[in-house]
């Protein structure tokens, strides 16, 4: 399939699936229709071309597939009035309205489980596959697969409201959205698996929910940060990979390619939340990221306010991503050596078995620190452990280089 229609119907799904829900209801048979809808487009539209209006193509189709699937359940009365029900012609109201952030809060449901919640969501709204998102929360496929089953039967049998939700329910539903939000970016920003090093629809979609959720809750403080964060980390797209897609290092990258506007916008949106509200772990986040944007070189990256930052991260948010980031600001400022043993701390942690990104990052400390050998043979794990091709011939390259 082209890659222009894969994007238009990855954009499309969750505008079609909220308006769905909201006008008739049954979550799981709606997203079974749209799912039909985005197969019958893949096959029918790179022969026949996109339709004038793709969104109302999809929305009809899979209005079609619903009215098909609840005419063939129940009994022979109850299909007959559920048909005449259906078969209203579509409403432009149906059309015009983005649903989408309505749908982001149905999925964060406080009836699923916080796991359910985040699959779920990534799913239906981020438009990931069941093998992108069980990379992401680094579990079997199979087991990621049961997670989305289960969510969708929990909507089901509770009768979850489409709809956002009272004030008094939305911090704890919010939270699990900016995570789903975050885990939507970076799977864009650095894609876990295939041919591409970085998948700008994803970055895109997830800074324009983001948008919306700032919009919306203007005065909270980790949905800014959260913000701040993406723009921010997005500005470098530009200059991460060669025009072939070769992986470019933080370090090797020309800071002219860096999106000065979107650079601009974060910094401002940080500087209007820190130190006004409670500290987070996206406005940390964030507070990093402007510090490598803002460095003129990477050589005059302030290193140890980084390290700093990191320190605070840890304290709000402790976790092994967190202790792997900090490993490298640690050697930057103490040495090398200093963060392989930092490290080295996260070599019994099970939730870094299915990631390179331990291996990868011990190969860097190690060939800064000279150590070249031990630095090729970890590069030559990195490389087998990851499944995207640009991160596998990056880390191989970084290991023929050592031989």
């Amino acid at each position: 399939m082209e890659p222009r229609i894969e994007d238009q119907l990855r954009d499309l799904a969750p505008q079609v699936l909220g308006a769905l829900v909201r006008r008739h209801g049954q979550f799981d048979a709606c997203e079974d229709a749209v799912q039909e809808a985005l197969l019958a487009a893949a096959q029918q539209w790179p022969d026949n071309g996109v339709p004038d209006n793709p969104q109302s193509w999809l929305m009809t189709v899979a209005w079609r597939r619903l009215v098909d699937t609840w005419r063939a359940e129940g009994a022979r009365r109850r299909r007959e009035e559920t048909a005449i029900a259906l078969e209203l012609p579509i409403q432009s109201q149906d059309l015009d309205r983005d649903d989408t952030l309505a749908l982001l809060f149905m999925c964060c449901h406080p009836s699923l489980s916080a796991p359910s919640q985040l699959a779920l969501t990534l799913r239906a709204v981020g438009g990931l596959t069941t093998a992108e998102i069980a990379r992401a929360f680094l579990v079997p496929e199979a087991t990621m697969a049961q997670r989305i089953s289960r969510a969708k039967e929990r909507i089901r049998s509770t009768g979850i409201h489409f709809d956002l939700p009272p004030p008094s329910e939305r911090a704890d539903r919010l939270r699990v959205v900016m995570h789903v939000l975050y885990l939507v970016f970076n799977e864009g920003y650095a894609t876990s698996s295939g041919p591409a090093f970085q998948r700008a629809d994803l970055t895109i979609e997830a800074i324009r929910l983001t948008r919306m959720l700032h919009q919306l809750m203007p005065a909270d403080g980790e949905v800014a940060g959260l913000l701040a964060l993406m723009l921010l980390t997005d500005a470098r797209r530009a200059a991460r990979s060669t025009a072939d897609g070769d992986l470019v290092p933080l370090a090797e990258q020309r800071r002219d390619l860096w999106n000065k506007t979107q650079i601009e916008e974060g910094v401002a949106l940080l500087t209007r939340t820190l130190g006004t509200v409670p500290v987070g772990p996206y406005q940390m986040q964030a507070a990093i990221a402007a510090v490598h944007d803002e460095a003129p070189s990477h050589e005059e990256t302030d290193w140890p306010q980084i390290l700093a930052l990191y320190e605070v991260l840890e304290r709000v948010s402790p976790g092994p991503v967190v202790t792997l980031n900090r490993a490298v600001a640690v050697a930057m400022v103490h040495g090398p050596r200093a963060g392989l043993a930092l490290l080295g701390t996260l070599d019994a942690d099970e939730r870094m078995e299915q990631t390179h990104r331990l291996e990868a990052v011990r190969a860097h400390l190690l060939e800064l620190a000279g150590d070249l050998a031990a630095a090729r043979e970890s590069y030559l794990r990195a490389a087998k452990k990851t499944h995207s091709l640009p991160e596998q011939r990056h880390l191989a390259l970084r290991a023929a280089r050592l031989s």
